[in-house]
This record gives C-alpha cells, structure tokens and sequence, in this order.
C-alpha cells in the first residue's frame, strides 16, 4: 500500500517528466497570471456591488457547497503535502550525490543549487500547488455571498500567494518546497476546521483559522532567515531575486494579520467585558428586588 502510494505520488512518469514551460504546462505565462489575477478583482468587486445595489441584507444559502468545498479542499492539501514530502526525499535521494559535500538535505531543501531548472518531481508538486491557489480563491465567493464582506485582506492575500507561486516555478525558487509543505499542511488543518464547524460541530473559543495563520507566517519568517544566511555562507541559492520579492510580500502579509489579529483580540476582550458588566448590572438589579420586597413584607 505505501510502495503503491509512493509511486503514485513520486515515481508516476509524468511526475519525473514534468517541466514548466508555456507549451507544457497550462497556466505558465505572465499574461495568464496577470489577466487571472485581473478576473479575480473584478469578479470579487462586481459580485459584492450586486449585493450592495440589490441592499440584500441576508446572506445567500449556499447549503453544503461550503462544507463539501472545504472537505475537498483539506484533501487536496494533505494529497499536495505528501506528494512534495515524498517527491522531496526522493529528489535528495537521486541528486544527494552533487551536492552532498556542501550541504545537508535540510540545507538543500531551503537553498537549492544555482542553475537548478524548474523540472522533475518536486516542482510537478510546486505547479499542482501553484493550480490550487485558483481553488482558494472560490472561498472569497462563499465568503461575500454569506457573510456580504468584501474581504480585501483575505484578497490581497490571494493575489500575493498566487503571484508568489508562479515565482516560484518561474524562477525555480529556493525554499519552495518547505514553503508548500507548511502551507498546505496547515490548509489541510485549517480546511477540516471548516469542514467540521460547517457540519454544525462546535468550534474553538479563540480565533483558530487565524491563529493557524499566524503559526504559518512565523515559521516562514524564521524560513527566510535561514535561507539568507545559507545564501550567504554557501556561496549563492537559486532564484534569489525571486526570493526577496517573495519576502517583501510575506512582510506585508505578516503585518497586516497581525494587525488583524490584534484587532480581533481587542473586539473579543471588549465583548467579554460588555458581558460581564451586563452580568453585573442583572446581579445588582435583582439583589435590589430582594431588598425591596423584603422592605415591603415588614412593612
């Protein structure tokens, strides 16, 4: 079962045969990402004016397409995970021999050869993930038709992590394939919350999904870090150019959850508050009821 799994996942012949070119792989030109990114914007923007002009106060029903979309989605994520698990150590296993006198694997995994090309098993998983970006992007949809919130972080968020996939492929990025893991490992977590809170089972006491984000931005950081110093020291990790702009994005996307989180922990300590001073004044008023009917029976 596992060596089936395996090869399925790692040693199939379109999965060592791949190569990222604009004659083999759908998707793989600046006109097609520009123009996708370009249809996302204006689809989010015309489908929440529609609401807006229609002044539809209640959310669309959906029924389970959102549960069915997240169960799909976890799937997706952890069969993306295993792939780029299973195809890395397969990729270390086969190239180990160039390499191996100045770097670990772990090395490898975060700063690739100069002159690697975007070919072979790991990047056939860097192009499936960079395909189930377009995937995320559906959740936009759900989220303006239920809830009829624009949702310019979750957005942005998109459009720079599908920017930063096809960089990835388009300038065989070092650091990608741990990038991709982390991801998805913590989308397969984050999708099956979803699914799980969608099929009415209770959810967690604190922000869960943006927790999980937040876990997933702080370990890229310190990915980044390592990827620096090894560029340095080791003497030049491919697609470095790509890697900074990669970086400058991840900031901006680390700033602007924390900014998020940090305001959604504002609001939820200000309505523990609310509830307690409510809680209070119940208290108080029913304690001065007593009072009163007490006063009155001896009178």
């Amino acid at each position: 079962m596992i060596q089936r799994l395996v090869y399925w996942l790692s040693e199939h012949p379109a999965i060592i045969k791949f190569r990222w070119s604009p004659t083999q792989s759908w998707g793989s030109t600046w006109s097609f990402l520009l123009t996708s990114m370009a249809f996302y914007l204006t689809l989010s923007l015309v489908l929440h004016l529609i609401l807006v002009l229609f002044r539809r106060r209640r959310p669309v029903p959906l029924g389970p397409i959102p549960a069915v979309y997240s169960l799909s989605m976890a799937l997706i994520s952890a069969v993306i995970f295993t792939g780029t698990l299973f195809s890395a150590a397969a990729e270390i296993r086969d190239t180990r021999w160039f390499w191996r006198r100045s770097k670990t694997p772990l090395q490898w995994l975060l700063c690739f050869p100069l002159g690697t090309r975007p070919s072979g098993r790991a990047f056939f998983w860097s192009y499936a993930y960079y395909l189930s970006r377009f995937l995320h992007m559906f959740r936009t949809y759900f989220t303006i038709l239920e809830h009829r919130k624009l949702g310019l972080l979750n957005i942005f968020n998109n459009l720079m992590l599908l920017c930063m996939s096809f960089l990835w492929l388009e300038f065989s990025q070092s650091f990608q394939l741990v990038e991709i893991m982390l991801a998805t490992l913590v989308y397969s977590v984050v999708y099956g919350y979803k699914f799980w809170t969608a099929i009415g089972l209770p959810s967690t006491c604190f922000p869960f999904v943006l927790s999980c984000q937040m876990v997933l931005l702080g370990s890229n950081v310190l990915c980044h870090v390592g990827v620096l110093l090894l560029h340095l020291r080791k003497g030049g990790c491919n697609g470095i150019g790509a890697w900074i702009f990669n970086s400058v994005l991840n900031a901006a996307i680390l700033l602007l959850f924390v900014n998020s989180f940090v305001r959604k922990m504002h609001l939820r300590r200000r309505q523990v508050e609310d509830d307690d001073s409510v809680l209070h004044s119940c208290s108080a008023s029913e304690e001065t009821k007593v009072e009163n009917r007490i006063k009155d029976k001896n009178l």
